[in-house]
């Protein structure tokens, strides 16, 4: 959002801040539209193409969860030793990569693998791109609301997108080889960025940095109290599939939870709302409301999984700019990619010890669907609690 103020001084005035959000933003629609295209149908997949059972699709996507929150410790400091465009080039390459393996991918092994690559891919992009949002100044607030409003208009039309391509000869690989040809795009538009001057400093490994976010007593009990974050974000998308709901009902669920999450975005971002603890708060309310609903649910009842959907937007649409906006208050602008490295770090192990275990219990039927998210909404209760002010 750009207002215009003829009493306004020079110094507000930042062409290079609003091209850098500019190229992010539209750099994210591309990664997200590609990501949530084949993510949305991935599940289904690997349970219905290739028969897997359910813990082993839950090892899979947990595996990429997991291995690509566990890289943002190192990478997040590494981010802000290379800088933050050359760190995107190389994870949108390595992304178009992942997903063109993933595509012709059909043993367990090699399903892997592609996970493998896929997490590095998004060990790389994420500090990269929210490195230049924290560094475009003055418009740094509007430019992550405009950033995250991306990712949801993208996860809006990226499951349409993927039922109508994977309907399409040959399928699934059709799919994640459009999903690769976004990802290489973006690529591109990292290279249009702004070279951003940075002072020469010795290379002395990626610990310094990772070591001053982890004295950091205050930030390191918020980042733990936060970890379930991640889990409430992404867990939706695995259960919806496995509690036996279509392909047209999850579709719809992840459109309508994307467009309430993108709705939320200008409330939050203005006047910097989101460093209010009460907004954090009440998205992890709402996330556990989500799960709550959920639980019960055996992939018959479309209305109560609509409610879900909202509750999970209004929660991602709190949560996400409010985290973001925490940190870049708390981080000093050079060691952004460190913290965000070491809370996102936080989150993924969380993330990928969860997805494992719920996994298992999906397997072992309806009960033990009901525990896995029971417990979810249980995670998400605990974090309302103990978060404390910044």
């Amino acid at each position: 959002m750009t207002v215009a103020a003829p009493v306004s001084p020079p110094s507000s005035v930042d062409p290079a801040g609003r091209r850098i959000v500019v190229t992010v933003v539209a750099i994210q629609l591309s990664c997200c539209l590609g990501f949530f295209s084949v993510m949305a149908h991935l599940v289904a997949h690997l349970r219905h193409d290739l028969g897997l059972m359910a813990g082993t699709a839950g090892l899979i996507l947990g595996a990429r969860t997991g291995l690509q929150f566990a890289l943002l410790l190192p990478v997040g400091a590494l981010t802000d030793l290379i800088g933050a465009r050359r760190t995107g080039v190389i994870a949108c390459v390595v992304r178009a990569a992942g997903f063109a393996l993933l595509g012709t991918a059909e043993s367990v092994g090699a399903l892997l693998c592609a996970a493998v690559v896929i997490a590095v891919g998004g060990a790389l992009y994420n500090p990269a791109a929210q490195s230049l949002l924290a560094g475009a100044g003055p418009h740094q607030a509007g430019g992550f609301a405009a950033y995250v409003t991306a990712q949801h208009v993208a996860t809006v039309a990226g499951p349409p997108v993927g039922l109508a391509l994977i309907s399409l000869q040959p399928g699934f690989a059709l799919l994640t080889g459009a999903a690769g040809a976004m990802w290489a795009v973006s690529g591109g538009l990292f290279l249009l960025l702004p070279r951003t001057p940075r002072r020469p400093v010795p290379f002395r490994g990626v610990l310094p940095g990772v070591r001053a976010v982890l004295g950091d007593r205050s930030f390191l009990l918020f980042a733990l109290m936060t970890a379930p974050t991640t889990l409430l974000a992404n867990h939706i998308m695995t259960a919806v599939p496995l509690l036996g709901f279509t392909p047209v009902a999850a579709t719809l669920c992840f459109c309508v939870l994307a467009a309430i999450a993108a709705a939320a975005q200008p409330f939050v971002a203005a006047g910097r709302r989101g460093e209010r603890p009460w907004v954090l708060r009440a998205g992890l309310l709402c996330a556990a409301g989500a799960f709550f609903v959920l639980a019960p649910l055996d992939g018959t009842e479309v209305a109560p999984l609509m409610i879900a959907a909202v509750l999970n937007g209004v929660a991602n649409g709190l949560i996400q700019p409010s985290i973001f906006q925490r940190v870049t208050r708390h981080a000093p602008p050079e060691r952004f990619g460190s913290y965000y490295g070491v809370l996102a770090f936080c989150a993924g192990m969380f993330s990928f010890v969860c997805e494992i275990l719920a996994g298992q219990l999906f397997d072992l039927g309806p009960a033990g669907a009901t525990a896995a998210l029971v417990g979810v909404g249980t995670f998400a209760l605990v974090a309302a609690v103990g978060t404390r002010g910044p």
